[in-house]
């Protein structure tokens, strides 16, 4: 099979069907659409209108909120860091930023993010200095066991 044979399989997309052509095709004048009225008119969309019934969205209990002010990081794992050093993405010794990290393409970019934060799964052979935005509790025991050194600017910041 080459791809200029491929097909929809059959009835898998309905014919259209040609309206406003005169009263003989039985979708003439009014195109289906009865008489006047919003829903005759075009742009018209009653999405969620139940014909004067408490719609659904109402009925049912709303639960939680959305923290509008949340922050969100880019994750890395200490196995993913490792991992980068014996691919040769990051050069041993020299110390690693979330600069270096996004260069390297081992951390995902975005608008979203406001920084990388280093977690625990997985382990570190090397020592590495690295500084990202925050680390959980393991990946600091992790990384200075190893003989490294995380820093936290923001931790930093907010000691002085």
């Amino acid at each position: 099979m080459k791809l200029n044979e491929l097909r929809d399989n059959e009835g898998a997309r309905p014919k259209f069907k040609r309206v406003g052509r005169g009263i003989g095709s039985g979708k003439g004048k009014t195109s289906g659409r009865g008489v006047k009225g919003q829903k005759a008119r075009s742009g018209v969309s009653l999405n969620g209108f139940e014909g004067g019934q408490l719609p659904i969205y109402r009925r049912l209990p709303k639960r939680g909120f959305k923290n509008i002010f949340r922050l969100q990081y880019a994750t890395i794992n200490l196995s993913t860091l490792e991992k980068a050093f014996e691919e040769g993405k990051l050069k041993a010794g020299e110390p690693v930023t979330e600069v270096s990290l996004r260069d390297a393409g081992i951390v995902r970019q975005g608008k979203k993010f406001v920084g990388v934060r280093l977690l625990g799964n997985g382990e570190i052979k090397r020592a590495v200095d690295i500084s990202v935005s925050g680390a959980s509790a393991a990946a600091i025991a992790a990384v200075e066991a190893a003989g490294g050194k995380v820093n936290l600017p923001a931790a930093e910041a907010a000691a002085e």
